[in-house]
């Protein structure tokens, strides 16, 4: 299983979204990586109140880099999770036939079905964003492991 998540810019929740997934991988060999729809951060590390939050908890996004959502992906992933409704709309966008479609949902479903949520972007916030959207991401990603581990 190869999930990929998506944000903006790739500095905020799809890192920390994919942080916090793989720090819930154990057995089950579950690839995760994250992308952002806009390409304003490529190569660099997550914003540092994702890193820090993210320490906060035990996990470490340090070495990630951010990257921009290609076709491609819809090749290389199985799942794709977008962070809100516009990043939903912009991979969307870019899918080619019904199985790209297949593989785009929104992170928060996994809690509230068919509700289409978005993950709050933290970026122009405080510190206390980042900690919202760890929460609701530790969430959403605890239902996702459940779901493709069992």
């Amino acid at each position: 299983m190869k999930i990929l998540m998506v944000c903006l810019g790739n500095i905020c929740r799809s890192p920390l979204a994919e942080g916090i997934l793989k720090s819930k991988v154990t057995t089950h060999p579950i690839f995760v990586d994250s992308a952002g729809t806009a390409a304003y951060h490529i190569g660099n590390q997550p914003d540092e109140r994702s890193v820090m939050v993210a320490q906060k908890h035990g996990i470490d996004i340090t070495k990630q880099r951010a990257r921009k959502f290609t076709t491609a992906d819809f090749d290389n992933f199985d799942l794709i999770y977008a962070m809100d409704e516009n990043n939903f709309h912009d991979i969307l966008k870019l899918s080619r036939n019904n199985s790209d479609k297949q593989k785009v949902k929104m992170i928060l479903n996994e809690i509230h079905p068919n509700t289409n949520n978005s993950v709050p972007d933290p970026y122009y916030g405080g510190n206390e964003g980042f900690e919202n959207v760890f929460q609701m991401l530790d969430e959403a990603c605890e239902i996702i492991i459940k779901k493709y581990t069992i």
